[in-house]
């Protein structure tokens, strides 16, 4: 899960598009790629190797894999990942689940304060607060059973850049910044991001020789380079020295999950998106499934925004309630998905006046009181790929384990730890997501494919718990003729249940826009803070031409097609 990024970052993020000649273009085959990533070095990675002859998924590897390189603050192989993935030859649509896992040892009083309220420095910072890793198995699980070449050429850009060095950006120097206090806690993490013990500054190169070497071994030897022998005993021996709870059994057992993605039709185009642990595909089911029986296209803005709160409000409230690890919950999925239910809970939309989140029934409210990466490739024989990676907070733990050079996750703070607190993003749940030994926390991370009679759209983005709405108002852009270039850049806005407020970014609504939304009930919270870091892709099957969108929010991001 991501953090809601706090800064507004320059528009330096660039999007190529390249037209291309007819005798390159077929209905099924683009002939061209398409990649936009939340870092120019990971989206060129992706390139580097659809040149050497891979196709989408092995550049899904090499852009994640330098994506753990170059914005740590975000993602990394100390961290998880869902990939949604679409070969072109078959058809084939599957979500490889690379969530990270409690450890067997968690204990909930390792979480809570003297009084029983959840502990937010355990929760948050240093290796009580890390799952075990998910990324690395997902990789190499991508490579041998959907890759055309070795994880040797796949992650070579990320181990040259490692190795070799990069000048970080604004925005990785700003948030390093932001969490210098827990990052100086530990030697390694203070030895690897910190210089005379202070946040670096623009100019500084940053280098990572651990992680090539740890990237190189998952390169020869696979999961067993990561998950056994030296390296996963230099995991384990540093987070248990620094008060952790992981034993070489947990990294050992840890496996990707090759789960069935959750597709549904909305208006004539069929969304394909993430099952749990993700909420966010049941979530955006549900939103979509309410909101198909308006004709949003003839209301005015004020009317349109009201029922999507409207909805918004209804799915983060059984996002709440009802869901979980697959593995470990029994779900009402299909009545979630169901458009009967979908129907139902827009009969008790009133068309003008908003429904107060502690009118809805069966949750309990909590007490009144985003770090992630997203990338989508469509590859020149029309394989897609989205993929959604995170370590959680800024930085995740803050914590490194000497000689291991990344920083591992904080996803322990993803659980329940107590039911109907809210989290670092204000989320809330129950029982169905307290952490249990080898559980994986519910995610709201939705990689989508949208797929209309001549156009299909890759999308995503990071934003903690705003992801899914997010990805449904790009959705909703993308359905109504909008290019990736124009709706990863439209100013958002955002409703979960609880608080029951509309949060949204400055220039989202208009002065009277404002007004007349709070005449019908709802709370607005407008502020200088902007969120989330979108990337799609489309690619438009009657024309040929493709697009790549990189949001401006970011100042490194890169979407390109050629």
């Amino acid at each position: 899960m991501t953090r809601v990024r706090s800064t507004i970052a320059a528009a330096a993020a660039f999007t190529a598009f390249i037209a291309f000649g007819a005798q390159a273009q077929t209905a099924d085959r683009p002939g061209h790629a398409a990649i936009a990533s939340a870092h120019t070095l990971a989206t060129q990675a992706g390139f580097e190797v659809l040149g050497q002859g891979g196709n989408a998924f092995d550049a899904a590897v090499a852009v994640a894999s330098t994506l753990s390189v170059v914005e740590p603050q975000s993602s990394g192989i100390g961290g998880g990942a869902l990939f949604l993935l679409r070969r072109a030859s078959d058809g084939k649509e599957v979500m490889i689940d690379a969530r990270e896992t409690a450890p067997a040892a968690v204990d909930l009083k390792d979480y809570l304060d003297a009084n029983g309220e959840p502990d937010r420095d355990h929760a948050l910072n240093g290796p009580l607060s890390a799952a075990i890793p998910g990324e690395p198995a997902g990789l190499v699980w991508i490579a041998k059973h959907y890759g055309r070449l070795p994880l040797s050429k796949s992650l070579a850009p990320a181990i040259r850049i490692a190795r070799e060095g990069f000048q970080p950006d604004s925005r990785f120097l700003k948030e390093l910044a932001e969490r210098k206090d827990i990052v100086a806690r530990y030697p390694a993490s203070a030895a690897l991001y910190l210089v005379n013990g202070e946040a670096p500054k623009q100019g500084w190169t940053f280098r990572t020789p651990d992680l090539a070497r740890v990237l190189e071994r998952i390169a020869s030897q696979g999961n067993d380079g990561f998950y056994r022998g030296d390296l996963a005993k230099r995991l384990v021996d540093g987070v248990r020295a620094a008060g952790g709870n992981w034993s070489l059994d947990d990294l050992a057992k840890y496996e990707a999950k090759e789960r069935p993605p959750l597709a549904f039709d909305y208006r004539g185009w069929h969304i394909v998106t993430a099952p749990p642990p993700s909420s966010g595909g049941i979530a955006l089911a549900e939103m979509l499934n309410i909101l198909s029986g308006y004709e949003l296209g003839k209301l005015d803005r004020v009317h349109r925004v009201h029922l999507t709160v409207e909805a918004m409000r209804r799915a983060y409230r059984d996002r709440a309630e009802y869901l979980g690890d697959p593995d470990f919950v029994k779900m009402p999925v299909a009545e979630l998905t169901s458009p009967l239910y979908a129907a139902g809970l827009r009969a008790s939309i009133h068309p003008d006046k908003a429904t107060p989140s502690d009118m809805l029934p069966g949750y309990m409210a909590p007490p009144v009181g985003t770090h992630t990466s997203h990338f989508s490739i469509i590859d020149k024989d029309g394989n897609l790929v989205s993929e959604t990676q995170t370590v959680n907070y800024i930085f995740g733990s803050g914590f490194v384990a000497p000689g291991t050079g990344f920083v591992l996750n904080d996803e322990m703070d993803d659980f329940a730890l107590v039911a109907g607190k809210p989290n670092v993003y204000g989320l809330v749940g129950n029982d169905n997501n307290a952490p249990k030994p080898g559980s994986r926390p519910l995610s709201s991370m939705t990689p989508s494919f949208v797929i209309g009679a001549d156009k299909i759209g890759v999308i995503g983005t990071p934003g903690g718990s705003r992801i899914i709405t997010m990805v449904l108002e790009g959705i909703l852009a993308f359905v109504d003729g909008e290019l990736p270039e124009r709706f990863v850049a439209n100013p958002r806005y955002h409703h979960q249940y609880l608080p029951d407020v509309i949060s949204a970014e400055k220039g989202a609504f208009t002065p009277d826009e404002v007004k007349a939304l709070e005449a019908m009930g709802h709370k607005v919270s407008e502020s200088e803070r902007r969120w989330g870091f979108m990337n799609a892709v489309t690619w438009d099957r009657k024309t040929g031409a493709m697009h790549a969108g990189s949001d401006p929010r970011g100042t490194s991001g890169s979407g390109v097609v050629k």
